[in-house]
């Protein structure tokens, strides 16, 4: 796994996909339990929910697996990782559990093939909670992983979005 600037990652996703399968994104919110995923659509233009894995500190090695499978599954060619900034653009004290996560899938060396690139997160969880009250979920666990889960999609989604007005070319066809 290689750290990439955010327009790096975007430009060899648009490089890396062919005419069969395109290049896509993995987002993850990371927690303290759980990280929440969501995978980009084939014009990485979409963000989709995808699922939770469940975070411990003797299942890395599992998670690296699970993010190799969902690699060649997907077509993945990064990760866009959710990371808390401050409202001053600087890393917060929860940073610190997304970089050691981002370090121990590193030193599994299961991902080598693979890029990414840290989004401020800032709200995500919030949002999805605020987006989610109304279904008055009773499991809190449910709830969890659901918010997790949307979290995920929220910063993937705020990525590609960003991504796509900067670096894309304004081609009325690919529409």
């Amino acid at each position: 796994m290689r750290l990439l600037q955010a327009e790096e990652l975007f430009r060899k996703v648009l490089e890396g996909g062919s005419k069969a399968k395109a290049a896509r994104l993995l987002g993850l919110d990371v927690g303290s339990k759980y990280i929440g995923l969501a995978v980009s659509d084939e014009k990485n233009r979409i963000a989709l929910p995808l699922s939770v894995l469940s975070r411990t500190k003797t299942n890395i090695n599992l998670m690296a697996d699970d993010f190799k499978t969902l690699a060649s599954k997907y077509s993945l060619a990064g990760f866009v990782v959710g990371y808390p900034f401050n409202l001053h653009g600087q890393h917060s004290p929860d940073a610190v559990q997304v970089r050691l996560l981002a370090g121990e899938l590193y030193k599994t060396g299961k991902l080598d093939d693979l890029c990414y690139t840290y989004w401020d997160e800032n709200f995500t969880s919030k949002c999805v909670e605020a987006l989610l009250h109304p279904l008055n979920l009773k499991n809190r666990d449910e709830a969890k992983t659901m918010t997790d889960k949307f979290a995920a999609v929220c910063i993937l989604q705020g990525y590609l979005d960003n991504m796509n007005r900067k670096l894309r070319p304004t081609d009325k066809s690919d529409t």
